[in-house]
């Protein structure tokens, strides 16, 4: 049975989408020398390096930057299978900061549960936020992202796939209709 592919956001306009989140997070982010920035693994985080870049270009501000894995913390592992996790890297104490947790895609609300409950381990955070690129709905838990690029109701059978250049050579988002 084949699918059929959609190419929802092109490499254009995720660079237009990560700047319009940029701009909305330094607007809503008050002092920016608080804020740091957490990609999850795995998409998250390129995408949390782009807008890290976004902001230092708009502000001349280095936002800390790190990366989180929540291999140990999902509640979904004997659905989703076995996974090696990845290296959390957070070179910086949470304690006090605004932390700006970035993923790719919001679907049920698991991954950013797990993020959530990775992040308490590290520290005490004053406020933590989420930021996605896609938003298709469907959330199993109450959780919405304070920062969305593109909102795209789905079908439940239907899956987004994001590529980003550092791992998939290109950038662009589908939509996969089986």
């Amino acid at each position: 049975m084949s699918s059929e592919v959609i190419e929802i956001l092109s490499a254009e306009d995720i660079r237009r989408t990560m700047t319009r989140l940029a701009s909305e997070v330094i607007e809503r982010s008050g002092d920016l020398s608080k804020l740091v920035l957490l990609g999850v693994y795995t998409r998250g985080v390129p995408l949390a390096q782009l807008l890290a870049r976004q902001i230092e270009m708009l502000e001349q501000v280095a936002v800390p930057l790190g990366a989180i894995d929540i291999t140990f913390y999902r509640d979904d592992l004997d659905v989703i299978g076995i996974r090696t996790p990845a290296k959390t890297e957070i070179p910086f104490d949470l304690s006090g900061k605004t932390v700006l947790l970035v993923d790719d895609v919001i679907f049920k609300g698991r991954t950013a549960r797990a993020a959530l409950e990775a992040v308490k381990d590290y520290g005490r955070p004053e406020v933590v936020r989420l930021a996605v690129l896609v938003d298709r709905g469907h959330r199993q838990l109450p959780i919405h992202p304070d920062f969305t690029g593109k909102l795209l109701p789905t079908a439940r059978e239907e899956a987004i796939k994001v590529y980003v250049q550092d791992l998939d050579g290109r950038d662009s988002v589908e939509l996969i209709k089986p």
